[in-house]
């Protein structure tokens, strides 16, 4: 089990005279920026002058420099924009600000795990990921709560990583709710295997599977779209607040038994065996397939991952989806 940390076991006085950059100013930058800057850190804000988010940034507050300023300044690096653009923002812009005893920080372990990142030995490198959205970050913490969070260590140059890591969770609201610590490997691997075989992959592809099941055996398209699509929320937040015995609980005891009888026959032997063929191409010391897949296309200019994009964008179910949703007025609110 792992174990879990609280405000109590965190000292933000170990990040009271770092100065702390957060580079990008996306969901996560911004929120994790804000809840830092109203924990007592200082924070400054690392953007390329044409990012259309500077001038936000500027009105919360921070101080907005380049990149390599950030880095050149701040004793804390945080590197919050997208995997893909991580190893060349780092070699162009934040290496040369590295110094012994700083250190450099991830929200998500693709780069250092997968070794797109090499970071000198002599700094400190950690990972603060939340457990949520940008905009649930600063939401919970505004209110007073925390959304909880991994740590990990990938070095420990100073002695002090692990309390830097503690700390900084800490002053985005995960001390409040609960701090667990984990690997980069761990973290990388379960969030890609997740995302691909569960929250994102297997949900998308099991809704589409259901919608084409009913509309090949002549049902209507938006009677489709309402049973496999739309009526997902209901279930979904049913399990996020309480887990399968929570939705189990609430729904019909037809819906119930169809669950136990029928749940088994989509989700079956064959399913799981694809799952860990998916896991398999994740993990590094299995070759890590998947990421040296995402890399190389996109270093060849993304063909592969825009004609996937287009694909999925013309399934029948999102034009079903788009007539349907337009009838929802309390969605655009």
């Amino acid at each position: 089990m792992a174990r879990v940390y609280y405000d109590a076991d965190c000292d933000l006085q170990v990040l009271k005279k770092e100065k702390i950059a957060v580079i990008g100013f996306g969901s996560q930058g911004a929120a994790q920026a804000q809840n830092m800057k109203d924990s007592g850190l200082e924070v400054i804000v690392g953007l390329k002058p044409s990012s259309a988010t500077a001038s936000e940034a500027r009105r919360l507050g921070f101080k907005v420099v380049t990149p390599a300023e950030a880095a050149q300044e701040a004793s804390i690096i945080q590197i919050l924009v997208p995997d893909q653009v991580q190893k060349d923002l780092y070699q162009k812009e934040i290496v040369q600000g590295l110094r012994p005893g700083k250190a450099l920080v991830f929200s998500h372990g693709f780069n250092i795990h997968y070794e797109q990142i090499v970071p000198p030995k002599d700094v400190d490198v950690y990972m603060v990921a939340p457990k949520g959205p940008g905009y649930l970050v600063r939401r919970v913490f505004s209110e007073g709560g925390g959304v909880p969070s991994l740590i990990a260590i990938h070095q420990d140059a100073t002695g002090k990583a692990k309390s830097r890591a503690l700390a900084h969770a800490a002053a985005i609201g995960a001390g409040r709710a609960g701090i667990l610590e984990t690997t980069f490997r761990e973290e990388t691997e379960t969030d890609l295997f997740g995302e691909q075989a569960v929250l994102c992959g297997g949900i998308s592809h099991l809704i589409q599977a259901g919608f084409e099941t009913l509309i090949e055996a002549g049902y209507d398209p938006e009677i489709a779209y309402f049973e496999c699509l739309h009526e997902t929320k209901l279930i979904v937040d049913l399990i996020y607040e309480g887990g399968l015995e929570k939705m189990r609980y609430y729904i019909s005891d037809t819906a119930e038994y169809g669950d136990y009888v029928s749940g088994p026959k989509v989700i079956d032997g064959h399913v799981k065996q694809k799952m860990k063929e998916i896991l398999a191409d994740i993990q590094k010391d299995k070759g890590a397939r998947f990421a040296k897949r995402f890399l190389a296309d996109l270093e060849a200019g993304g063909q592969e991952f825009d004609r996937l994009r287009r694909r999925e964008a013309n399934h029948p179910i999102e034009k079903v989806g788009k007539k349907l949703r337009a009838m929802m007025k309390w969605l655009n609110k």
